[in-house]
C-alpha cells in the first residue's frame, strides 16, 4: 500500500512475506539479522498476540533506501497497578483521571522497534542518505498509515525506540513532531578483549576481589549440567522453559509485552547456530534456560528463564553471564550485550551502562502535553556500578 495517491516514496506492508525480494536486495541489510526477514518473520510468526507492518522508503529512481519495523500493542495498564515500588501504580491511577490513558480498554500503543530486545532495531537507513529526512517520513508514514488502518480502535501513544548516545543528533528531528525524549534502563555492554584467547584470560583480568567472586560461582555452579535445545529437542522441552520465563517476568516492574517461547524453534530453524539455546540442568531437573543470538561482531543476550529456588545454591544466573562471556570470546566477538536489567550484578563481570533514548507522544497534542509530565517522573533505576578490570599500565 501507497500511503500517499502523488507519492509513492513510502510504501506499507503487513507481513514480512509481502515484502518483494526486490527490495530486500536493493536494501542489503539482512546481514544484520535484525533487519533479515527471517528473524523478523519468526516474530511475526509466533507472537501473533501483536499486530505488524513494515515501511518501505523509496527514493525517486524507486530504489528502496529505508525500512522500518513497526510492533502494535494493546498494553494492559492493570500490570503497573501491579507495581510493588507504587511508582507506576500512582502515575496510572492520575493518568487514567486526566483521560491520557484510557478508563476501561488497554492502552493502544505503536512502537517503531523492537519491543522483545533493546538497541536499535526498528530503523534500517542506507549509506549516504538523509537520516533526519527520512526518519520524519516515517514518523509521518506511520501516524498516516494508524490514521487510516486504525479509525474503529484508535491509537494511543506512539513510541520510537531505543537510541544509542551517538544518534541522537540525527533523533532530536522527532522533537519537531511533537515527541517527548526520556531515558530508560540502560544496555549493559561488555567490550571482549582481543587479548582474551579464552575465559582463563579474562579471569586473569580482573581484581583479585572479582576473580575470587567469579571462582566461586563457578564452583557452586559446577554440578550444573548444560545442554543445546536445538529444533529437534525443543517442543519437549517448551512446557518447563516457558515456566521458567515466566518466573523472571514476573519479576520485572515493566514488560511491553510477552515474549512466545516457540518464537525460538523458528529462529533455530531459520538461524542455525547464530541462535543459542542453553539448558541447565540438575540431574533430570531443568532450572534455567539462556537465548542469544550471534549478530556480525557482536553477541546479544535474549531473554533467560530462572528457578530462583535453586539460583543462590548453585549461582544460576552468575554462570550464564559467565557463559555468555565464553561464547563471545570463542567466537571472536567484539562486543556482548546483556540488554537491560539486573545491572549491577552485570556490571560485576565487566559490563558499562550504554543509555539509551526513548521518544513518545500521545495522538491528542493537550494529552501529549501533559504526558511529558509523566514522563519526568520515569527515570533509570540507580544502581552501583562495578569496575572488576585491572588498570593495565601504560607502557612508557
Amino acid at each position: 500500500m501507497d500511503l500517499y495517491p502523488n507519492n509513492s516514496q513510502v510504501s506499507v506492508f503487513n507481513k514480512i512475506s509481502e515484502i518483494p525480494s526486490v527490495v530486500w536486495d536493493e536494501l542489503n541489510c539482512s546481514q544484520n539479522l535484525y533487519f533479515s526477514s527471517n528473524y523478523l518473520n519468526a516474530l511475526e510468526k509466533n507472537n501473533s498476540h501483536l499486530s505488524y507492518f513494515y515501511l518501505i522508503l523509496k527514493n525517486k529512481n524507486e530504489k528502496a533506501i529505508a525500512f522500518a519495523n513497526v510492533q502494535i500493542i494493546e498494553f494492559k495498564l492493570d500490570t503497573l497497578e501491579r507495581d510493588s515500588s507504587n511508582l507506576f501504580k500512582k502515575i496510572t491511577s492520575i493518568g487514567r483521571k486526566l483521560s491520557i490513558f484510557p478508563k476501561e480498554k488497554p492502552l493502544k500503543i505503536i512502537i517503531c522497534g523492537n519491543s522483545f530486545v533493546s538497541g536499535e532495531h526498528g530503523i534500517f537507513i542506507k549509506k549516504g542518505e538523509n537520516k533526519r529526512l527520512i526518519l520524519r517520513k516515517i514518523s509521518k508514514g506511520i501516524l498516516h498509515y494508524t490514521e487510516y488502518s486504525n479509525q474503529e480502535n484508535p491509537v494511543d501513544i506512539f513510541m520510537m525506540k531505543d537510541f544509542i548516545v551517538d544518534s541522537l543528533s540525527v533523533t532530536k528531528e522527532l522533537l519537531s513532531l511533537g515527541y517527548y525524549a526520556f531515558n530508560i534502563e540502560p544496555n549493559m555492554t561488555l567490550k571482549i578483549s582481543p587479548k582474551w584467547q579464552n575465559f582463563d584470560n579474562y579471569l586473569a583480568a580482573l581484581k583479585t576481589k572479582f576473580r575470587v567472586k567469579a571462582k566461586k560461582a563457578i564452583k557452586l555452579s559446577n554440578n550444573l549440567v548444560t545442554k543445546d535445545i536445538t529444533v529437534l529437542n525443543f517442543e519437549e522441552h517448551l512446557l518447563k522453559m516457558t515456566e521458567l520465563y515466566k518466573k523472571v517476568v514476573t519479576k520485572a516492574a515493566f514488560n511491553l509485552g510477552e515474549f512466545k517461547l516457540q518464537t525460538y524453534k523458528s529462529l533455530k530453524t531459520k538461524l542455525g547456530d547464530s541462535y543459542i539455546l542453553k539448558s541447565y540442568w540438575i540431574e533430570d531437573k531443568m532450572v534455567g534456560f539462556m537465548s542469544g543470538m550471534i549478530n556480525k561482531k557482536n553477541l546479544d543476550a535474549h531473554f533467560v528463564g530462572l528457578d530462583y529456588e535453586f539460583n543462590k545454591q548453585y549461582a544460576i544466573y552468575q554462570r550464564m553471564l559467565y557463559d555468555y562471556i565464553k561464547i563471545a570470546i570463542d567466537n571472536k566477538i567484539e562486543l556482548l550485550n546483556f540488554g537491560r536489567t539486573a545491572s549491577e550484578i552485570k556490571s560485576s563481570v565487566g559490563a558499562i551502562p550504554q543509555d539509551l533514548t526513548v521518544y513518545i507522544r500521545h495522538k491528542k497534542s493537550i494529552r501529549n502535553k501533559i504526558l511529558k509530565l509523566f514522563l519526568l517522573k520515569i527515570q533509570p533505576t540507580e544502581f552501583n556500578q562495578k569496575f572488576p578490570f585491572k588498570i593495565e599500565k601504560e607502557k612508557s
